[in-house]
């Protein structure tokens, strides 16, 4: 049996009564309350996360765009100085080796935040292809994340500090803002759908941010939020999930973020020819959004049928606490995937109802 990591928060998750898991070999919390209770949380106040075991890689060097442009599938030169980006890196076949968020500090230097169980294999593949006056380093261990989240995420976070927190617009960051007399990062990014911030500090400085926040926001009724919500928040959203929407086998194209794939940008990156022929041939498969008829709950990795023809599995499903409607996300044949064909999921031997249905399920009011 290998030790399960954790992060610097774990011995306060028994302070707000969190249940923790195995979760990608890290020990995190499941849940503190109920994962209804903390998702409802999210939806319509604010909800604090701790996600220091997500992996951050500094990327340096006069050569940096051109290598990135290299590993990334979506346009890196695009991204202005003190803004974020979404982008994929994929193998020579066009499988996803990992979906992550690349950070521009500033000319020749980046921050990679990357999935948790991907940090060793990522930045191995990163050092792998490395090219140029380009460095690399692993700051994950130093560096920890908290993901503050909901429409009062804002109010909470602005007791806190001086910056002006209105002046981070979407997918944009500040450096050096001191929350509650530490140095952090403060980022407007999240992966709920919701309003809100990932805010990164040293490791050292996690525990009293971690209490300073949920102080802050206990008179806008603030919780400690697990895995579970966040999963549950993250499938409503229609945001992937690698291991799940995305792996190896599963192509940026057919889990429905050609939006961070840019095909016709002049830079070849790798398993770009791959991906340019899936999109000329048309997608074998497509992720889809399904409803159930029937009564039951589609899980991952249940087996989605059109008659007698087996058409792909479903890779994320749950009910879903906003909707309360039994819904899922499933991967199958491109020919099986117009709105409002039908389906069967298999679940327990059966094979029950299900429809295909428009994603996002959940789009917040702007």
């Amino acid at each position: 049996m290998t030790e399960l990591k954790r992060t610097p928060l774990f011995d306060v998750y028994k302070e707000n009564g969190g249940k923790t898991i195995d979760f990608g070999g890290w020990e995190l919390p499941v849940q503190f309350s109920s994962i209804k209770e903390e998702h409802e949380a999210v939806r319509t106040r604010a909800g604090l996360f701790d996600v220091s075991h997500m992996g951050e890689v500094e990327v340096k060097g006069a050569d940096s765009l051109s290598y990135l442009q290299k590993m990334m599938t979506n346009d890196i030169s695009k991204i202005k100085n003190g803004a974020a980006q979404y982008t994929a890196m994929c193998y020579e076949n066009g499988g996803t080796v990992d979906d992550l968020l690349v950070y521009k500090i500033e000319d020749n230097h980046y921050l990679l935040v990357v999935n948790a169980s991907n940090i060793d294999k990522d930045y191995n593949w990163l050092e792998e292809h490395l090219d140029g006056d380009v460095s690399l380093e692993n700051l994950s261990e130093k560096t920890a994340q908290l993901a503050l989240q909901g429409p009062l995420a804002e109010k909470v976070l602005q007791k806190l500090t001086d910056t002006d927190l209105s002046e981070i617009g979407f997918f944009k960051f500040q450096q050096e803002v001191t929350v509650n007399g530490k140095k952090t990062l403060v980022s407007r990014t999240g992966y709920t759908g919701e309003d809100g911030f990932e805010i990164y500090c040293d490791a050292s400085d996690v525990v009293d941010l971690w209490r300073a926040i949920l102080s802050s926001g206990e008179a806008e009724g603030i919780l400690p939020i697990g895995l579970g919500a966040r999963d549950t928040l993250r499938f409503e959203a229609n945001l992937a999930l690698y291991g799940q929407e995305l792996s190896p086998e599963i192509s940026p194209l057919e889990a429905g973020i050609a939006f961070a794939v840019k095909l016709n940008k002049e830079a070849d990156f790798i398993g770009k020819e791959a991906l340019k022929q899936q999109k000329e041939n048309g997608l074998p498969r497509k992720t889809v959004g399904i409803e159930m008829i029937d009564r039951g709950i589609p899980r991952h990795g249940y087996p989605v049928y059109h008659g007698e023809v087996l058409i792909g599995e479903v890779t994320t499903g749950t009910q879903s606490p906003t909707l309360k409607k039994n819904i899922g996300l499933a991967l199958i044949k491109t020919e099986f995937a117009g709105l409002d064909s039908e389906v069967e999921v298999e679940i327990r031997g059966k094979r029950l109802k299900a429809t295909v249905v428009p994603t996002p399920f959940y789009k917040r009011e702007k």
